[in-house]
């Protein structure tokens, strides 16, 4: 109940009308509080060495301390060399910055996760930075869906349809070269009238467009972080009925109870195209060329 959402105080009422047993929101939030120490396990667990991918964002959340404010919760997920998909780690409090997501990726490559192949995350100022510093051999992937939300609102209405039309063309090429070839005519046609949004995309085209260096069964789960906006879509479903939380604990209980529940489901299924043997002899391959032997 409480990580459906359910505030301690409803948990009591619940439990009072249901069985009449009385229990004060104090002892609800006693006893969840038990999970703390899971909690503090999961967040040291160690981690695979080597993956295929890595997705970083974060969310919002009101949290009290002397006030109430909103605060970050980074959520690290990652596919390994066999394909499985896992929350790898959050981390609660303060406010988004690079500094605070390079130590985010500190602590997961001390947990172990050493061997990465590509990084996927928005354009948040340093974030791209902050990977680069601590996965040096590693790819960036800016999401796609992204930037094309982030550019949507700046074309006119007009031109919508045919503008968005054409830059679908870029990120559907059937490989890297044509895609870049396509965005070459997509410039020379729009570049008058929108010359700011085609500059951008163009200095970051090269990290739009690392998906085209992996195997194509694999580049939907690259090119967006769909995956991990999805999961903290339902966080935010989970938290908002809390409205604001007492403590930074309160937020840490439902986020890890939500996390264990995903790595649960998720566990033993891997990502499709991930498990096709010529994918896999290519990220070996891959893997080999940047980190070595994985013995």
């Amino acid at each position: 109940m409480y990580k459906g959402g359910m505030s301690t105080r409803e948990v009591a009422k619940f439990i009072e009308s249901m069985y009449g047993a009385q229990y004060s929101p104090t002892t609800v939030s006693n006893i969840t509080r038990t999970v703390m120490e899971d909690i503090e396990a999961w967040q040291k667990r160690p981690l695979e060495r080597r993956y295929s991918v890595i997705d970083l964002d974060g969310l919002y959340v009101k949290l009290r301390r002397n006030t109430v404010s909103s605060e970050v919760v980074y959520l690290a997920m990652g596919i390994d060399e066999k394909g499985y998909r896992q929350i790898l780690g959050f981390y609660v409090g303060g406010h988004e910055s690079s500094n605070g997501w390079r130590e985010v990726l500190k602590d997961l490559k001390q947990r172990g996760a050493t061997d990465v192949l590509v990084g996927a995350f928005d354009g948040l100022p340093g974030l791209e930075e902050a990977f680069r510093e601590i996965y040096p051999k590693a790819d960036v992937q800016h999401c796609i869906v992204h930037k094309v939300r982030a550019t949507f609102p700046k074309i006119r209405v007009a031109d919508k349809t045919e503008f968005l039309g054409d830059l679908k063309l870029v990120y559907t090429a059937l490989d890297g070269e044509v895609a870049r070839a396509v965005f070459d005519g997509f410039k020379a046609k729009w570049s008058k009238q929108y010359p700011k949004e085609v500059k951008s995309w163009e200095e970051q085209l090269p990290t739009l467009l690392t998906f085209y260096k992996y195997p194509q069964l694999t580049w939907a789960a690259i090119y967006t972080t769909n995956a991990i906006e999805r999961t903290n879509k339902e966080l935010r479903k989970r938290l908002r009925p809390m409205n604001s939380l007492t403590n930074i604990e309160a937020a840490e209980k439902i986020i890890y109870l939500q996390a264990t529940d995903y790595n649960e489901q998720w566990y033993g299924r891997a990502i499709r195209g991930f498990s096709d043997p010529e994918t896999k002899a290519v990220f070996e391959k891959m893997y080999k060329e940047r980190y070595g032997s994985n013995e």
